[in-house]
């Protein structure tokens, strides 16, 4: 997969991770889902065990990692496991794609991933020290370990649907790509599968397969979430039409009413104001 197109993805919606614990767990911690977010713990020693509201319990021997992709209502307790906690957003609250791609969890024994080491040692370097730039240093080496969790995911055939899927195929990434970078482009069904150098029927039967969506679903759904984007920024609904795609602002809303129970981008953006 060329790094460019997962780049463009990351653009669209950028990572971000903030370190809130590092230390010796003794106890029950709850990590509610409230917030929006999803929780990356990294255990370094120790065992560690994790239980969500349904019921369901697992037994973490460190060193490893959990990574919950998206809000999820879980505990964490442990005798003595060191461990460092943080939460992870890629604008889910905006339609990414990318978390929806994902397993609810993965977790993942850090002795299967030798690539990964370097960084949770300087991770664990930061975080059982006191120096300066510490909470910056933890937060970048966090967002490096959700990076390269995702591609061990992808490459070890982790990620069976979704958008990691298609970019990791070799001509759906080619219609990815395209679509990523130039929403407002007038695609079609046709002009995408000649992207990708496949017929349109098979394009089409292999898009949905491995994406999990037709490819017109993926271009309405990227297209609207530029569109949220943009109208938080302050954008005119005019001009964030023309921008994704839509030849106007009365397209864009009826779009938009499609996918969110006939609400309007205005009365959306209204609500996003009264929740911040």
């Amino acid at each position: 997969m060329s790094q460019d197109r997962f780049s463009t993805l990351l653009g669209r919606y950028p990572l971000r991770a903030r370190v809130f614990y590092s230390g010796a767990l003794c106890g029950t911690s709850l990590f509610d889902d409230s917030d929006g977010v999803g929780h990356l713990h990294v255990v370094r020693n120790g065992v560690m065990r994790t239980r969500e509201s349904n019921g369901d319990t697992q037994t973490h021997v460190g060193p490893c990692l959990i990574y919950y992709s998206r809000p999820t209502q879980h505990w964490i307790e442990s005798d003595a496991a060191d461990l460092v906690c943080a939460s992870i957003g890629f604008g889910a609250s905006q339609g990414n794609p990318l978390t929806r791609g994902l397993p609810d969890v993965l977790t993942i024994p850090l002795d299967s991933m030798s690539s990964l080491s370097p960084t949770v040692e300087l991770l664990f370097d930061e975080a059982f020290d006191q120096r300066i730039g510490r909470q910056a240093a933890l937060d970048r080496l966090s967002e490096i370990v959700i990076l390269q969790l995702l591609r061990h995911a992808m490459e070890a055939s982790l990620i069976d649907q979704g958008v990691l899927a298609g970019l990791g195929d070799a001509k759906l990434s080619k219609a990815l790509d395209a679509i990523h970078q130039q929403p407002g482009e007038a695609w079609s069904l046709q002009t995408l599968a000649d992207v990708s150098g496949m017929s349109r029927s098979r394009f089409s039967s292999k898009f949905l397969e491995v994406v999990g969506v037709t490819p017109g679903e993926y271009l309405a759904e990227w297209r609207l979430g530029i569109a949220k984007t943009l109208l938080l920024k302050g954008r005119p609904v005019k001009q964030v039409a023309h921008q994704v795609g839509y030849a106007d602002a009365s397209a864009l809303a009826r779009a938009f009413a499609a996918r969110h129970d006939g609400m309007s981008p205005t009365k959306w953006l209204k609500g996003q104001a009264l929740s911040a």
